[in-house]
């Protein structure tokens, strides 16, 4: 069951304070909190945390985030609870809420791809072996943080009813069908709600609105043909991105991506 600490003296932007697997857990209660991120997951058994009045049961391969300085608790549910635990600092240790966003804590299960268990197994088989490379180091922290945060929005929209009945639908629509002159307005009709409403819902789930995600969605295609087809047109691009008006396509184009289409086009090429 070991914990290290500190697995490189140079100054990066993100770090492990301190690492460990196998661990033994003890019952452990911070009324203040701790002062650094914190990610807890089971390795065998189970335990519970208690954070904000609430009860969280952690079996095998889940975890938790949990901000620094947020008041919780942790105890066994078994006889045996064997943990594994990383903490995060370095010199953009505050900005790491930019990448994992701004709850308190974030709760991921065990069945997402990315494995939690394997990425702090590696860095400690890495360290004890000497083997450790302090800039890789900081870039597997930053995917670290990445993949929780994007294993918990993945999470959210799979079990969400909401996301389930409204947007998946709209989302598949806009792939089949963005070549065509389609509106919000026809989008929102396919799952019989307002376009307001369906905006929102997206918004909420993605980060943006809906007809920002199919106008993205649009650009990305356009990209793709851009930089494959030197043997297509600009206007024939527009018009098969779902831009009948080719000026009108090149505006949103340069507006999205800070290129015209032609920059784009001699910038790949």
């Amino acid at each position: 069951m070991p914990i290290y600490f500190d697995l490189t003296s140079q100054e990066l932007p993100l770090t492990t304070g301190s690492i460990g697997n196998r661990w033994n857990q003890e019952s452990v209660k911070r009324q203040n909190g701790f002062p650094h991120y914190h990610w807890l997951q089971t390795e065998h058994g189970a335990g519970e945390v208690v954070i904000e009045e609430k009860h969280l049961h952690l079996t095998k391969g889940s975890g938790l985030l949990i901000a620094p300085y947020i008041p919780h608790s942790y105890h066994a549910n078994e006889v045996i609870w064997k943990t594994s635990f990383v903490t995060f600092s370095g010199k953009l240790e505050a900005d790491i809420h930019k990448i994992v966003g701004n709850d308190r804590y974030i709760p991921v299960a065990g069945n997402t791809a990315f494995s939690s268990q394997g990425w702090i197994d590696h860095i400690i088989s890495l360290h004890e072996t000497g083997q450790i490379n302090p800039v890789q180091l900081s870039i597997d922290c930053y995917a670290f943080l990445m993949n929780v945060n994007c294993s918990r929005d993945y999470l959210e929209q799979l079990d969400h009813p909401l996301y389930l009945r409204y947007v998946a639908p709209v989302i598949k629509e806009i792939e089949t069908k963005y070549n065509e002159d389609i509106t919000i307005q026809n989008l929102a009709n396919t799952v019989y709600v307002s376009p307001q409403y369906l905006s929102r819902l997206f918004k909420r789930f993605l980060g943006c609105g809906t007809y920002t995600y199919l106008t993205n969605y649009r650009m990305s295609k356009a990209k793709e043909l851009l930089a494959n087809r030197q043997d297509l047109a600009i206007s024939r691009i527009s018009f098969l991105v779902g831009y009948h008006d080719t000026s009108h396509f090149i505006a949103m184009f340069k507006n999205t991506t800070g290129f015209t289409p032609l920059e784009f086009r001699q910038l790949h090429h």
